[in-house]
């Protein structure tokens, strides 16, 4: 029996983020606000600890969090390109409205084509906080190239 998560397992509101087992996930914007119920099972699901921002190779993918007074979004979203390899994705996790700290929509994608991303899908994955996919131009259609 495997210690990961079955994707069809839908007590674990991370599979909706579609990790897969062996990814190595960085984690940007980590505070006391963070929704550890999520993390953990990002962790199940990946079978490998989140790496932190000091990681120094590339991650399948980037989980961000990201709260209106964190500073500038653009910059988070570029330096987040940073540590992801291509073909990887950037999770953005924000307060969700009537929280403090939210982010509107617009914000969200002005941020994100000034970062040269595209906005995916957006789902509201833990009681406080709404995650964002963005990707690279090329991962966001099919076939597109970098």
């Amino acid at each position: 029996m495997s210690a990961t998560a079955d994707p069809a397992d839908k007590s674990n509101p991370a599979t909706r983020l579609g990790f897969e087992e062996g990814q190595i996930i960085q984690e940007l914007g980590y505070d006391e606000d963070t929704d550890q119920d999520l993390r953990e099972g990002i962790e199940e699901i990946s079978g490998t600890d989140l790496v932190a921002e000091d990681y120094d190779d590339v991650a399948d993918a980037v989980l961000l969090w990201h709260r209106d007074d964190d500073g500038d979004l653009t910059d988070a979203l570029v330096d987040a390109l940073e540590y992801l390899a291509e073909g990887g994705v950037i999770w953005l996790l924000t307060p969700k409205t009537g929280r403090a700290g939210h982010i509107e929509a617009s914000d969200i994608n002005e941020a994100a084509r000034t970062a040269g991303l595209s906005q995916t899908s957006s789902i509201n994955i833990a009681k406080d906080w709404a995650a964002t996919r963005l990707a690279t131009k090329s991962t966001a259609k099919p076939g597109g190239k970098r």
